[in-house]
């Protein structure tokens, strides 16, 4: 299983950073303003995947086993994504997590290239605006990780009916 799970998260690394690599020389000829939303956006979905990641390390099982005793539609697979929590976490915290640094990071290069790529003190702005995005990164995930341990059981149930609307089972 374990040989089997990293292949997989191999091929789906390589998948997702191709796409986002295709997405971000996409967005390098757009707008300065559209660069900086799709960089706070990029950098959200990161910390949203860390705060799942740590809620299905850290959730109760007795508490989702109850919902799906009472056939509460979502918790069968809330149960699947607890029961999985090691490769689960690995997902959304290593690749999606780390995925997301990597473009946030590349997409901030083609800001600071685009909006000071003629100033002296491009060094000086490259540091300071990477300092602001790293920092706004960390200290949200940092924050994520505080509220996925305090309602980790809530939040799982609710990947987990949101994922059972998407899922063949539907339940």
């Amino acid at each position: 299983m374990e040989k089997n799970w990293t292949i997989k998260v191999f091929f789906i690394t390589f998948i997702l950073a191709l796409l986002f690599s295709f997405i971000t020389n996409f967005l390098g000829s757009f707008n300065n303003i559209i660069l900086i939303i799709c960089i706070l956006l990029i950098v959200f979905i990161g910390i949203i995947f860390d705060l799942i990641g740590v809620s299905v390390l850290s959730c109760n099982k007795k508490t989702l086993h109850s919902k799906a005793s009472q056939k509460i539609k979502g918790a069968k697979m809330a149960i699947r994504l607890a029961n999985n929590a090691s490769s689960v976490s690995s997902f959304c915290n290593d690749v999606v997590g780390d995925v997301c640094g990597i473009i946030s990071g590349c997409l901030v290069a083609i800001l600071i290239i685009n909006l000071f790529s003629n100033s002296e003190n491009l060094t000086i702005i490259n540091v300071l605006i990477t300092c602001v995005i790293s920092s706004l990164t960390v200290g949200g995930k940092a924050i994520g990780k505080k509220i996925a341990i305090k309602n980790c059981d809530k939040i799982v149930f609710n990947v987990g009916y949101l994922l059972s609307i998407f899922s063949k089972d539907n339940k």
